[in-house]
C-alpha cells in the first residue's frame, strides 16, 4: 500500500538533536527518509546509533551516504592529528567541519527531489551550540532560497521547505520534547570523541551540553561514559 503521507528527508547523525528531529517529523505526519553521512568522522559509533534511532522511530528508509570530507581535513572531527578540545574555547571551535551542513543539505536536496519530497529536516540549533556559522537561522533561510532557485522542482513552483525545529530551543527543551515523543536517548551518541563502543568522553562541548540538558530537564542521563 502506497503511503499517503508527504515524504520528508531527515538528516540523522545518530546524536540527540537529530533523533529528536526525526521524532518531530514523524509526529507531524511525514513519511520520513533518514539520511546519514559517513564523512570521515573520527568514529563510527554515531553511524551505528543512527541505524538504531531510525529503526526505533520508524523511518521508512535509512541511507548511509559515503562522503570523504576528511580528504580536506581542517577539523578535529575529520583529522585525528587534531585533538578534540576538552574545555570551552573562544570563537569558532576546532570541531567545526568546513561547509559540512551546506554539503549535507545539498545532498539531501538532491535525494528529496528524486523522491518527490519537498520537506527537509535538520537538527541545527542556535542556542546551545558551539558557535558554528552553519547552525544559524540566517543560514537555513538562505539555503531554502537556494534550494528553490537551483532545482527543477523549485523553478516549476513546487517549492522546498527546510525545517529546523530545534533552532531556537535550549538543549533542555530539546530533551523534554524528545522525551514526550518517545525518543530513547540511550540509543544516541553525541560525543565528538566517543570510542568505537559509543562511550562518551564526558569532556567535549557535545558532552557538556548534553549532560547539562538532561540535568536541567530533570531526566536521568542515559549516556554511557568511558
Amino acid at each position: 500500500m502506497v503511503s499517503q503521507q508527504p515524504k520528508a528527508v531527515v538528516l540523522l547523525s545518530g546524536g540527540l538533536d537529530s533523533a529528536t528531529v526525526l521524532a518531530i517529523a514523524r509526529h507531524a505526519g511525514f513519511d520520513c527518509r533518514a539520511l546519514t553521512f559517513r564523512y570521515g568522522q573520527r568514529h563510527s559509533a554515531e553511524l551505528d546509533a543512527a541505524q538504531r534511532v531510525a529503526r526505533q522511530l520508524g523511518a521508512a528508509e535509512h541511507r548511509i551516504f559515503p562522503l570523504e570530507l576528511s580528504a580536506f581535513g581542517g577539523s578535529a572531527l575529520t583529522d585525528c592529528s587534531l585533538a578534540v578540545p576538552d574545555h570551552p574555547t573562544e570563537g569558532i571551535p576546532l570541531t567545526y567541519v568546513p561547509a559540512r551542513n551546506t554539503v549535507f543539505l545539498s545532498i539531501a536536496l538532491g535525494w528529496a527531489e528524486v523522491l518527490a519530497a519537498r520537506d527537509i529536516f535538520i537538527g541545527v540549533n542556535a542556542v546551545d551550540y558551539s558557535g558554528y556559522p552553519d547552525c544559524r537561522p540566517e543560514f537555513i533561510a538562505v539555503f531554502q532560497r537556494l534550494a528553490n532557485l537551483a532545482t527543477k522542482a523549485g523553478v516549476e513552483g513546487d517549492r522546498f521547505r527546510i525545517h529546523a525545529p530545534l533552532i531556537d530551543l535550549t538543549k533542555t527543551d530539546i530533551i523534554r520534547r524528545g522525551a514526550e515523543l518517545g525518543v530513547d536517548y540511550a540509543l544516541t551518541v553525541s560525543c565528538y570523541a566517543a570510542d568505537e563502543e559509543g562511550r562518551a568522553c564526558g569532556k567535549c562541548d557535545a558532552c557538556r551540553f548534553r549532560a547539562k540538558g538532561f540535568l536541567d530537564a530533570g531526566i536521568a542521563d542515559p549516556t554511557a561514559y568511558r
